[in-house]
Formats: structure tokens, C-alpha cells, sequence
């Protein structure tokens, strides 16, 4: 009998849109991430450790961090107030131009401050290298740039299809990237030269935007109308577009601190503290991307009309979530030794440098399931606009970040780093949690 309960409650599930949805993005994801990482192993081949390969990352540096920190942020908070909108007044065109205007004006500000502080930036944060150094960096950063553009419309686009719940074409767009960079470095990497992956990250911006256009325009979902900067839901996003940029912001200066301590170890230290959060964001990325591209959407329209049912679903999406991940966590970590040895031990890297990265990856993934269920909170908070409160728990966590990586690895080396960090995402997550309970009291009351 409980089998045949069990079984007709799976039959249910899998009826559910919004579970549908879920697996739809997991599986798609899947599939974009496999093609990433074939595309990453094409490259290492290629270039090997080579000078070319270290200019294109720091020329992707900026861009990239632009892209994750200012662009990634106006998109989150731009989901939950256009759904607002539409709800209320329903002048979406309007609220749609005022973003696209905003988005561009963003991208090309962005794209001309990195393009005259070029020199600076090279100049303070990687001194001591030769002309041709820096000219290769320039090079391909020049390619690079447009891609701010791009990536801010696309950005935007996809946003929109979430809404929709067309998240399908949402989740698969960035697929265009790896194609167009394998493209470029299998058949074109003579004619292109040094410039071949920063060429085929720019074609593969456009082609990701014009995919996107020509879904949402096929679809009917673009609907442009003269903008109006100081509607309620515009000016609300506008408010809270700074705080969603701080928090992102002092989270990325979370792993920059953790490589700069690991810089202060034994040689080895930044490349095994790398290796051993792989297979743990390899899993965080996939659930997030499933759950958080779904629930953000989901959660804005629901909490629009009940936000105690709202609450309700948060509460019983951790609640699964949070015991699934610890049966997942405790599995890797007894697995850790293998799974190392399965993926990265072959030719210069050792049996020693297996066990190291093993136990760095165990202390990733204790905090494994706290940093999972903190990112759905994250989601959640943005879709009812608490954005500014993770901003002050962000810069909370650098601070303590800071302080335990210091205190922790004179005791236990990178593994301290690792072990602060596992910490670190318990503390935020279990902070975030208690800040939410606390808004379900006052809308209560």
C-alpha cells in the first residue's frame, strides 16, 4: 500500500508545471555544462599553460565580472518588479523599454570605463610582464568588450522568457558560446590567431542575443512602448538595484580573499584549493540553475497574490532539499578519494595530490547543502525586494571571511580555507533563514 502511494504521489509530482519546469532546466543545464567543460579540455589541449591562454583569462576578467556582478543583478531584481507590473497596471511596454534603455546605457558605460582603464587596471593588479604581454591582453580585450552588450540584452531576454516560463530557451542560449568557440578554434584557429577565443566568445555573445530576440519576438512577448523612468514598480527596481550590486559584489570578494590567502601557502595551494571545489560547484550550479531560474519567477507571482502560501513553499522546497543534499554530501565524501582519482590523477598529477584535493573537497561539501538552500533564500528574498538585508550579511561575510581564513589556515593550511568557507555558507544561509521566518511574522501581524 505506502508503495502505491509513493508511486501515485511521483505521478503527481510529475505533473506539477512548476516541477516539470524544474527538471526541464536540470536536464538542459546538463547539457550546457557537459558541452562547457568538452570545450574547456579542446582548449587545454590547444594551449596548454601557455602565455595566450593566462592573457585570455585576464582579458576575460573584467568583462566577466561585469557581466556576473552589474548585469546578472539588474536581471534578478528586474523579474520580480516586472511581474509586479503586469499584475497592477500591466504597462509592460513601458516597464520593458525602461530596462532595455537602462541595460544599455549600463553596458556601454561599462564597456567604455574598462576600455580607457585598460592600462590601469593592468598596471596595478599585474605588474612585472612585458609589452607583449600586456599588447596580447589588449587584444583580445578589445574583442571581448562588445560582449558586455550582448550579454546585458541576453541577459534581459532571458529574464523575460522566465517570466513566461518558456525556460527552456532560457536555460539553453548559453550553449551558442561553447559552439562558436569550438567553431572558431577547430577550423579557424590559423586565420585567427591570438584572437580566436576572444573571437568566439564575441561571436557566440551575438548569436546568443539574436537567438533570444528571435524567440521573445516570435513568441509576442516583446512589447515596446515609450518608457516611463518614474513608475512605482520602475522606481522600486531602481532602489533595489544597488544592493543587489553591493551583495554580488562582496560575494565574489569571498573567493578572491580564499585564493589570495591560498597565495600565501606552499606552492600548489590555489591550484588544489580550485580542484577541490569543482565537483561541489559543479553539483551547487546545476541545482541552482534547475530550482533558482524556476523559483524566482514563481515565487514573485505568488507572493503577489499569497505570500503565506509563498512561505508555505519555501519552507517545504528546504525542507526535501536540505535532506537530499545531506544523503548526496555524505556519499561524495566517502567517494571523495575516487571520484579525485577518477577525474584529475594522471600524469603530473600525483597520488599525494589526490588525497590533498580529497580532503579539500570534503570540507566544500559539508557546506554543500547550506550553500544550496542559501542561494534558494537568496532567490526568494529578491522576489519579495529584501535585497538591501543581503548586502549587509555579504559584507558581514567578508569580514568573517577574512578573519577565520587567517585564524584557520595557520592550523590547518588550505584546508582552514576550505573548512571557513563550509562555515561560512552555514552562517549565511541559517542567518538568511532566520531573517525570513522573521518577514513571515510581520506580513503576519
Amino acid at each position: 500500500m505506502k508503495i502505491t502511494n509513493y508511486i501515485e504521489n511521483i505521478k503527481k509530482a510529475l505533473k506539477n508545471p512548476t516541477i516539470i519546469n524544474v527538471i526541464t532546466v536540470a536536464i538542459i543545464s546538463i547539457l550546457v555544462k557537459g558541452l562547457g567543460f568538452y570545450k574547456e579540455i579542446i582548449v587545454a589541449g590547444s594551449f596548454g599553460l601557455s602565455e595566450l591562454l593566462d592573457t585570455f583569462f585576464i582579458a576575460a576578467l573584467l568583462p566577466g565580472f561585469i557581466n556576473e556582478v552589474f548585469l546578472t543583478a539588474f536581471k534578478l531584481v528586474f523579474i520580480p518588479n516586472y511581474i509586479a507590473e503586469k499584475k497592477s497596471s500591466n504597462r509592460i511596454g513601458a516597464f520593458q523599454s525602461t530596462s532595455f534603455i537602462i541595460t544599455l546605457v549600463i553596458s556601454i558605460l561599462f564597456i567604455i570605463i574598462s576600455y580607457l582603464f585598460t592600462d590601469v587596471f593592468l598596471e596595478t593588479f599585474f605588474k612585472g610582464h612585458t609589452a607583449e604581454y600586456y599588447h596580447l591582453i589588449k587584444t583580445q580585450l578589445y574583442y571581448l568588450l562588445p560582449c558586455i552588450l550582448f550579454w546585458g540584452f541576453a541577459s534581459l531576454l532571458s529574464g523575460l522568457l522566465n517570466i513566461y516560463d518558456d525556460f527552456k530557451y532560457a536555460s539553453i542560449y548559453p550553449i551558442f558560446t561553447s559552439i562558436a568557440m569550438l567553431v572558431c578554434l577547430l577550423f579557424f584557429k590559423e586565420q585567427l590567431q591570438e584572437k580566436v577565443l576572444a573571437v568566439g566568445m564575441l561571436i557566440g555573445s551575438i548569436l546568443q542575443f539574436i537567438f533570444l530576440l528571435f524567440i521573445t519576438i516570435k513568441k509576442k512577448i516583446i512589447k515596446i512602448a515609450p518608457p516611463d523612468f518614474y513608475g512605482y514598480h520602475a522606481q522600486t527596481m531602481f532602489k533595489q538595484v544597488p544592493a543587489k550590486i553591493s551583495s554580488g559584489f562582496l560575494t565574489g570578494l569571498i573567493s578572491v580573499t580564499d585564493q589570495y590567502f591560498a597565495a600565501q601557502l606552499i606552492i600548489g595551494s590555489i591550484a588544489a584549493l580550485n580542484y577541490g571545489l569543482r565537483i561541489p560547484a559543479f553539483f551547487t550550479a546545476i541545482i541552482v540553475m534547475a530550482l533558482g531560474n524556476v523559483l524566482l519567477p514563481y515565487f514573485s507571482k505568488l507572493a503577489l497574490t499569497n505570500k503565506e502560501e509563498a512561505f508555505k513553499t519555501l519552507y517545504y522546497i528546504l525542507k526535501r532539499l536540505f535532506l537530499g543534499l545531506i544523503v548526496v554530501s555524505v556519499i561524495l565524501i566517502f567517494l571523495s578519494d575516487f571520484i579525485v582519482q577518477l577525474f584529475f590523477e594522471r600524469n603530473e598529477f600525483s597520488s599525494n595530490d589526490t588525497k590533498t584535493v580529497a580532503n579539500i573537497q570534503r570540507m566544500f561539501l559539508i557546506g554543500l547543502p547550506f550553500t544550496i538552500c542559501g542561494n534558494i533564500i537568496v532567490r526568494f528574498l529578491t522576489s519579495i525586494n529584501k535585497n538591501a538585508f543581503m548586502a549587509y550579511i555579504s559584507f558581514a561575510s567578508v569580514i568573517l571571511n577574512i578573519i577565520f581564513d587567517i585564524i584557520l589556515m595557520k592550523y590547518f593550511g588550505v584546508f582552514g580555507i576550505a573548512l571557513c568557507t563550509a562555515f561560512l555558507q552555514m552562517f549565511r544561509s541559517l542567518v538568511y533563514l532566520k531573517y525570513t521566518t522573521k518577514q513571515q511574522k510581520v506580513l503576519a501581524t
